[in-house]
Parts: C-alpha cells; structure tokens; sequence
C-alpha cells in the first residue's frame, strides 16, 4: 500500500513538474499576460480539466512558478554569500547573484516581479502562495544576516539603519535598475550607457551606500 501511495506521490510532483516547465516555455515565447492556460496544457500534453486539478486559475500557476524561481534565487545566493567571510562581501556577492539571475532567467525575474504585486499577507503556508512567501521571506533573511555581520565585523557601516529596513530599500533599488536595463535598453543605450555598465554602477552605488570607510 505504501509503495502505491509513493509511486502516486511521485506522478503527481511529476506532472506538476511538467506543468510548470510547460508555463515557463508559453511565458518566454508569449509573454506572461498572453498566456493562456489552455496553451500551457496543450504545451503539457494533458487536458484543461486536469490543468485545473493542480493548478485553480493562472494566478496560482504564477505563484507555482515563483516558488520554483524563488527556490533557485535562494539557492544561487546562498552559494555566492557562503563563499564570503566579510559581511560587506557577502552583500555584494548577492547582489551580484541576483543580477546574474535575472539575465539567465528573465522569465523566472518577471514571474518574480509579478508575485511581489500580488502576494497576500495572509496566504495558507502550504499554498504555492505561502511556499513562495516562504522563500521570499527567507531571501530577505540573508540579506539582512549579510548587513548584520558587516557590522559587526566593522565592513558596514553601525549606522546605515535598521537592517530590516536597510535590506528591502537596496532590494528594491537593485530590482529597479534591473527592470530599468531591461526594459529601456534603448534609451539607456542612446545615452552613452551600456547595459553591463547600468548594472554595474547600481551594484556599485547599492554597496558604496552601506560600506564603512577603508
């Protein structure tokens, strides 16, 4: 019975797998607000009806997506952070990390952008809401683990403020020169700027803006 109810386990986190890579394909050819889920279930070979059975409308896809991108951000700054002793470094190198993020993964960044519009305060933990959440709230965590440690090891600043605090404004900085490379390279272009200097310069100034003086 035991090995019944694991073999049914596993097709049910197989086919919601499934499901999810499908989204991914549809979102990066046609955009998030075009896709449909009747595309994402003809990309996943199954039928709407049972679309609907792992997923209740487009919005929980969108959380089902972001928990998966969320769970990836984590895991590519957690590595990048570990790889650092100072506090200073271990904010920078997930800075770092989440730009490299968002250029390999541009579907999994606007998914990412979409959920932050939307997420509740009140979401059910084991839901794709709560489970992005989750995550979301665990990322942050880092973040304001990397500030705390900078000031005590003397590499930030004892002033900068509230780490919470402190934590989300440079989040949010960084997720806005981000958007900004992204959707108006042209005009960024036009001005002499390149891209990889855009990013650069808001890493940069993300850091200059926390660091203790040499």
């Amino acid at each position: 019975m035991n090995d019944l109810a694991d073999r049914r386990s596993e097709e049910k986190e197989r086919r919601r797998a499934e499901i999810l890579d499908a989204a991914e394909a549809v979102a990066a050819s046609e955009g998030w607000d075009d896709m449909t889920m009747d595309q994402v279930a003809r990309r996943a070979r199954l039928s709407r009806a049972l679309l609907y059975v792992y997923f209740t409308d487009k919005n929980d896809l969108l959380f089902g997506v972001g928990e998966r991108a969320t769970a990836i951000l984590m895991q590519r700054c957690s590595e990048a952070a570990g790889r650092c002793e100072r506090g200073i470094a271990q904010f920078e190198a997930i800075g770092r990390a989440y730009v490299a993020f968002s250029q390999e993964f541009p579907v999994y960044f606007g998914v990412l952008a979409r959920c932050e519009l939307r997420s509740p305060s009140d979401a059910n933990p084991q839901s794709n809401k709560g489970e992005r959440a989750s995550h979301g709230d665990a990322l942050q965590s880092m973040i304001v683990n990397s500030l705390e440690s900078g000031m005590r090891d003397g590499s930030i600043r004892a002033d900068a403020g509230q780490p919470a605090a402190v934590a989300i404004v440079l989040w949010g900085f960084l997720h806005g020169v981000i958007q900004l490379s992204a959707s108006k390279a042209n005009l960024v272009g036009r001005r002499g700027v390149s891209i990889r200097n855009l990013l650069d310069q808001g890493l940069n100034l993300a850091s200059r803006s926390v660091a203790a003086a040499p």
